[in-house]
């Protein structure tokens, strides 16, 4: 996931991670300093849990500063790999 913090202040975020047979685990913390980007690894996530691996999940992201979230993920359960990116952007409303 990469997180792009384009204003003029320090963005706080917090990730919470859903699943399907079990409760949410987070919120996970991390700081993306002003007018930068930070790349994060669902695997690396090991506070205040480590994300289960084969497990499918979730997840919702919340800011005190509007970012720009891409999100990518690689699945590679199988010999044939497959590659998804989304972009999400703050909302206002």
């Amino acid at each position: 996931m990469c997180l792009l913090n384009a204003s003029d202040e320090d963005a706080h975020i917090e990730v919470m991670v859903c699943f399907a047979d079990r409760e949410p685990a987070g919120p996970y913390r991390f700081n993306v300093p002003a007018r930068r980007t930070s790349h994060l690894r669902f695997n690396d996530f090991e506070y205040p849990t480590r994300i289960p691996v084969d497990t499918d999940f979730a997840s919702v992201i919340q800011s005190d500063r509007p970012i720009v979230v891409q999100h990518t993920r690689l699945d590679s359960r199988q010999a044939a790999l497959a590659l998804l990116s989304t972009i999400a952007y703050a909302d206002d409303a």
